[in-house]
C-alpha cells in the first residue's frame, strides 16, 4: 500500500504547474492527478509529469478514490464551490488567494472543514518566505522601537484580471504580512482607485489602513507600472527596516535612522528635529523556496493535525479588508470602520484535524 499522501490539483493555468512541481518534489507526497477545463494546458502537465491522471471535470476528479487533498489554482469566483465541494467528499483543501469572493463564502468554508475535521488552507505565499519571516520577527522583537507607519508597493505591467480588481489581486500579499507583522486587523480601512484599461475593474488602487496604537500602513497596487516594484518599509521610532522582493539575495535591510522631535522649545526658531544616520545592516537569512514551504507546511498540517500557519481565519481577515476597500472604492474613499467579527487567529486554535467523516451530502456537478 502506497503511504504517500495523494494530491489533487486544480488549475493549471498560471499558477497550478508551480504547485504540481513543488508537491512533486516532497518525498512524502505523490501528485496523482490534475484537472482543467482546457485541454492544452491539462496535457501540457500531463506531457511533463508521468502517471498523472488528468480530467476536465472536477466532479470526476473528487471521484478519484485515493485522493487525501486537493489543491485550488483557479479562478477566484470559482473557489467557494469547489473547496466546498472538495470538503464534502473529505478532501483536505489548499486554496489559492484570496480566498474567496466574500467573508460569507469563507466562514461557511472554515466551519465545514472544522466540522469535518479537515485541514483548510489558503496560498498566502509570501508568509512562508523566510525573508519576511525574519521582517516578521525583527518587527514584533521591538528592534524598531514603536511601529510608526507602513508602506508597500507592489507594481507592475500586468498580468490583468478580468473577475477582481488589481486591489483583490495583489494587495492580499500585503495584507497577510501586514496583519502579521502587527498581529492584528485595521480599525478603518480607506480606499481610492481607478479603472483606466478595463470599465469598472480598477488597475491602480491605493489603500489606506489605520491600526490600534495609530500604526498606519499604505498598500499601493497597480497592473499599469512599467516598471515591476515589490517592496515593503516598516518605519519605527528606532529604526527603519525595507524588504525588497526583486533583490536575488539581500532582500531584507535594517536601517539605523530615526528622527527626533525636542521634547520641549520656547519659540518656533528654537524648534529643530534631530536627525540620526546610522549603519544599515543586512541579516543573513537562508534562502529556499517560500511555495515549497508552504507545500511542506499543507502536508505536516495534514499529517499531524496541526493547524497551518495560513489558515481559514487568517484567509477570511483578508477578505473582509478586501471588502471594506471596495465598500471605500464605491465611496469615493471614504473612511469604513473595521473589526473582527469572528474569533481571532490566536483562537482559532481550537482546530484539530480528526479522522474524516463519512462523506453523505452530494458533491454535485461542477
Amino acid at each position: 500500500m502506497n503511504s504517500a499522501l495523494q494530491i489533487g490539483v486544480v488549475g493549471c493555468g498560471y499558477w497550478g504547474p508551480n504547485l504540481v512541481r513543488n508537491f512533486d518534489s516532497l518525498p512524502s507526497v505523490n501528485v496523482a492527478a490534475v484537472c482543467d477545463l482546457d485541454l492544452g494546458r491539462l496535457s501540457h502537465v500531463l506531457q511533463r509529469y508521468s502517471g498523472l491522471k488528468g480530467y476536465q471535470n472536477f466532479t470526476d476528479l473528487l471521484q478519484h478514490e485515493a485522493l487525501d487533498a486537493v489543491v485550488i489554482a483557479t479562478p477566484v469566483a470559482s473557489h467557494f464551490k469547489l473547496a466546498q465541494a472538495a470538503l464534502y467528499a473529505n478532501k483536505h483543501v489548499l486554496l489559492e488567494k484570496p480566498m474567496a469572493t466574500s467573508s460569507e463564502e469563507c466562514e461557511t468554508l472554515i466551519q465545514l472543514a472544522r466540522k469535518r475535521g479537515l485541514v483548510l488552507m489558503v496560498g498566502h505565499t509570501y508568509l512562508f518566505s523566510n525573508a519576511i519571516q525574519r521582517v516578521i520577527e525583527i518587527v514584533k522583537s521591538g528592534e524598531l522601537g514603536e511601529l510608526r507607519y507602513i508602506n508597500s508597493q507592489r507594481l507592475s505591467l500586468g498580468l490583468f484580471q478580468k473577475d477582481v480588481n488589481v486591489a483583490w489581486d495583489l494587495a492580499p500579499h500585503d495584507l497577510s504580512i501586514i496583519m502579521a507583522a502587527v498581529d492584528d486587523v485595521p480599525i478603518v480601512v480607506n480606499c481610492q482607485g481607478n479603472a483606466n484599461v478595463t470599465p469598472g475593474v480598477e488597475d491602480v488602487v491605493n489603500l489606506s489602513l489605520k491600526f490600534r496604537n495609530q500604526t498606519f500602513a499604505t498598500i499601493q497596487n497597480s497592473w499599469l507600472e512599467p516598471r515591476k516594484v515589490r517592496q515593503l518599509t516598516f518605519v519605527g521610532t528606532q529604526r527603519t527596516i525595507i524588504y525588497d522582493d526583486l533583490e536575488p539575495r539581500d532582500k531584507v535591510r535594517i536601517y539605523d535612522v530615526r528622527v527626533d522631535r525636542p521634547p520641549h522649545y520656547d519659540s518656533f526658531g528654537d524648534f529643530q528635529y534631530a536627525y540620526h544616520y546610522g549603519d544599515t545592516y543586512i541579516p543573513r537569512i537562508e534562502q529556499s523556496e517560500p511555495l515549497r514551504n508552504l507545500c511542506e507546511n499543507f502536508v505536516s498540517c495534514i499529517q499531524t493535525g496541526s493547524q497551518p500557519l495560513t489558515c481559514g481565519q487568517q484567509g477570511l481577515d483578508v477578505i473582509r479588508v478586501l471588502e471594506a476597500a471596495s465598500e471605500s472604492l464605491q465611496n469615493s474613499g471614504g473612511a469604513v470602520p473595521f473589526s473582527r467579527r469572528t474569533p481571532s487567529r490566536k483562537t482559532d486554535s481550537d482546530f484539530s484535524v480528526k479522522p474524516s467523516l463519512a462523506g453523505k451530502e452530494p458533491v454535485g456537478a461542477l
